[in-house]
This record gives C-alpha cells, structure tokens and sequence, in this order.
C-alpha cells in the first residue's frame, strides 16, 4: 500500500481490504406500535404493534459500516445456539457478511435488545443477555479461529462492548499474533478490558472511556494537560497511537509521531447513536492503508459526524462521504 495517494485511489482501495472485526455481535429487535390505552392488569400502556424489524447491533454495526466503505468485512465472535442466534446469523448472511469466523455455542446465550416503540416514544427497552466471559474452551476457538483468519487480512478491530467475548488473555494472544504477522490493530474499547489491550496500532476511546479507563480526570481544553493524558495513555499501554474522539470539540490524534486535533464540522444532528462504530471502521480502513494521522483523523471524524444527521443506526455512505473529504479534506 502506499503512503500518498489521492481520495479518488483511497476510496477504490477501500475495496480491496479485508477487516477482521472481533468482539461482542448482538441482535437488535425493534416493535413499532400504537398507545390506545391504559392494561386493565396493570397502570402500563398497552401497544398495538404495527411491524416488526431486526438489525444487527454491537460489532454488527462496524460489520455494516466496514461494507458500506466497499471492504470484506469478517466477523469473529461467539453467539449462542439459541433463536435468537439463528436470527442473528441469518441476518447477517442476508447481508452479504463473511460468517468464517462465527462460532456458535450451547452454553451461551446470543444478546438481544428489544426495543417496543409507540409513535416517537420508546416505552421499555428489554434486554436478554449475559456480560460473563466465555469459557475457557471458547475462548481457546475464539483465538484459534482469530489465528486462522488474520493472515489474510489487513486490518483487525477489536470491537469491546463488555459483554464478555473479549478477556485479557484473548486480546493479548490475537494481538501478539496480529503483531508477528505485521497486521494492525484498532481498538474500540469498554471499561472492563480497557488497560488489556497492550502493544495496539491504534487506541480509540471517547472522553468518558479515556476519565474512567485511566482514572484520571483533566480539562479537555487545556491542551498541554489533555496531550499529556493521551502520552500516559500511549505509554500505559505500549500503543503506537491514539485516537480520541471528542464529541462535539471534534477529534485528536496522537499517531506516527504526529499530533493533530480536528474541529467538529456544523452539523444538524439528529441522532449520535452508531458515530463511534462509523469511526473506528473508517479509522480501521485508513490505518490498513498506511494513511497520516490527518487523514485516518480527518476521514474519520468527518464521517462520525454525517451518521449523526441521520435518525438511527445507519452505516456511512460512501459516496456521500468521499463527495465531502474533497470538499473539506
């Protein structure tokens, strides 16, 4: 891969990657409906459904994203054997994903959250999951089917939503692996494995994750005192760089020797769920590509904030996202 190139040549060499996602994939249920009146059981509104649709959530949503830049993306994880895992599974061979890398287990339950929905207003969300970690045996085919996949690949996410695929010892064996095969790593991390992922390519965490992670408070605005965070974040964990999303204040990253921090664009935004997915996998992609910190920083919180205008969970647009790098880039 090389170093300079334009946006026309990085966008089509978005489609020659292939991304190994691994973490948490989970099933998310929606029930639209109607309120009409209140249950004779119980003081609860009852809700007249209208549809019903699935999609997938968690590490599913960098899955979609990953695709959406034009990449194969390969999922490796664990669900259970349970319907739910059925529908998981369906849903993302209906969605074109590559399942090499998907085990199924009897003695785990696969994730979902149900989400019941009258008009705008969601009335409960219901959540049928575990956070326990897998099984030794698990964990033992998680890493050995991560070994077998990331020699083929250019890039590996870790894709950590603490709910117990991801363990210290996984992380470290597949990240020792990916370093003496010369693949890199990005990092989405979660509290619990948050000082785990040792001798990564690249750390992204967002201000809370960085407070809590290191359990170090600091004013975001004080620019000497936030890059000296991100140097103890850097040298705690042996990474070869960070980077850190922070909302509104826009993105900075610490990579190859280069800091750099980006302002947010003005956006309308409508909805910030999923942003952070949509930067981790653009991030992914242009650290694949041996890209400089401005922009695999620069793509990347540029695309976070186009999901944001939208409603919802929804992968980047591609062309939509190329038409404004040219623009701004």
């Amino acid at each position: 891969m090389v170093l300079d190139m334009s946006l026309d040549e990085l966008f089509d060499q978005f489609d020659k990657l292939r991304v190994l996602i691994i973490g948490d994939v989970m099933l998310d249920s929606y029930v639209w409906g109607r309120v009409e009146r209140i249950s004779p059981e119980a003081p609860v509104p009852v809700v007249t459904v209208d549809r019903r649709e699935r999609r997938l959530g968690g590490a599913g949503n960098v899955l979609l994203n990953v695709q959406a830049l034009g990449a194969e993306a390969i999922i490796c994880s664990i669900i259970g054997t349970d319907g739910p895992g059925d529908l998981l599974e369906q849903e993302l061979c209906d969605r074109g994903l590559n399942c090499d890398g998907l085990i199924r287990s009897k003695s785990r339950i696969t994730t979902i959250k149900e989400r019941i929905i009258a008009g705008s207003q969601q009335v409960v969300r219901v959540d049928t999951e575990t956070d326990k970690y897998i099984t030794i045996d698990e964990r033992e085919q998680l890493i050995s089917k991560a070994k077998e996949l990331i020699p083929s690949c250019h890039v590996v996410i870790f894709e950590d939503y603490d709910k117990g695929v991801l363990s210290k010892e996984a992380i470290a064996e597949i990240t020792d692996f990916a370093n003496e095969q010369r693949v890199p790593t990005v990092v989405d991390p979660k509290k619990r494995n948050f000082l785990s992922y040792q001798n990564t390519t690249l750390f992204k965490p967002n201000l809370k994750e960085l407070r809590e992670g290191l359990k170090v408070d600091f004013d975001v605005d004080n620019a000497e005192e936030f890059q000296a965070v991100v140097e103890q974040l850097k040298e705690t964990l042996n990474l070869k760089g960070a980077l850190i999303t922070l909302s509104e204040r826009g993105a900075f990253i610490d990579y190859n020797d280069e800091k750099l921090k980006l302002p947010a664009h003005i956006r309308k935004i409508a909805d910030v769920s999923g942003a952070g997915d949509t930067v981790i996998s653009i991030a992914a992609c242009c650290v694949a590509l041996k890209q400089p910190p401005s922009i695999i920083a620069g793509l990347s919180n540029l695309g976070g904030g186009l999901v944001c205008e939208s409603v919802g969970v929804v992968p980047i647009d591609k062309a939509q996202l190329k038409q404004e790098a040219k623009e701004s880039l």
